[in-house]
């Protein structure tokens, strides 16, 4: 990992501001979820991409009802009608 040298404080509700050259820097936007790992004792951001809710495949997606779907499963689900 590689150190910014950037220092934020946790308010009262958790929260800590990302700065805007790091969010710049990494394409994340107003609005975009990031997911949270923890890998021993560091805490781990990651911008949230959406796989397919049967395969988790992640290219080629369509939205559905709300839900991402792949061409493999879009497929196989035509298929079925």
């Amino acid at each position: 990992m590689k150190s910014t040298g950037m220092i934020r404080s946790v308010d009262e509700l958790g929260r800590i501001v990302l700065p805007k050259s790091i969010r710049k820097s990494l394409s994340i936007n107003d609005r975009d979820e990031l997911e949270i790992f923890v890998e021993g004792n560091r805490i781990v951001l990651q911008k949230y991409e959406a796989g397919c809710i049967f395969c988790n495949h992640a290219e080629g997606l369509v939205i559905f009802n709300g839900k991402h779907v792949c061409a493999r499963c879009q497929s196989a689900l035509k298929e079925l009608s």
